[in-house]
């Protein structure tokens, strides 16, 4: 299947706040409860043998906000199974820009978390190779 950049479930966006990748030996408490507290926030959970890694979006807690050092650029989705290649797409000019990535995916779409001092490079990269945002707002929200 042969879908252009164009395509509204290939569109970007910079989602707002800021966001945190940590590697632990087991689920911290507050990542459970924010869960149920805060189901609009994003958080993604993977455990492997070797690793538990939690990547979510910082709430207002100043400890918590003091991990933020990412921001998240979504593609919209829902994307098919058989259009492949896009996270690559992504992320080559990430690559050619020199910035260093986090990448993850769900179901409906990937995400790509990047540092937050370098967003707006990521932005520039990504428009130059022809990608569309719908969102990006330069400042932290």
């Amino acid at each position: 299947m042969i879908i252009t950049r164009e395509h509204p479930s290939l569109r970007l966006s910079v989602l707002p706040g800021l966001y945190y990748v940590r590697k632990v030996q087991e689920l911290p408490i507050d990542v459970l409860r924010s869960i149920a507290e805060e189901p609009q926030m994003l958080l993604s959970i993977t455990r492997t043998a070797n690793e538990i890694s939690i990547v979510g979006q910082c709430s207002g807690s100043s400890e918590n906000q003091a991990e933020g050092e990412w921001r998240c650029i979504k593609i919209a989705g829902p994307m098919p199974f058989d259009l492949t290649g896009i996270l690559h797409s992504l992320l080559a000019p990430l690559k050619r820009a020199d910035i260093g990535i986090f990448a993850l995916s769900t179901w409906n779409t990937d995400y790509c978390l990047v540092p937050k001092d370098k967003i707006g490079g990521a932005v520039e990269a990504l428009r130059e190779d022809g990608w569309i945002f719908d969102e990006y707002v330069s400042t932290v929200s």
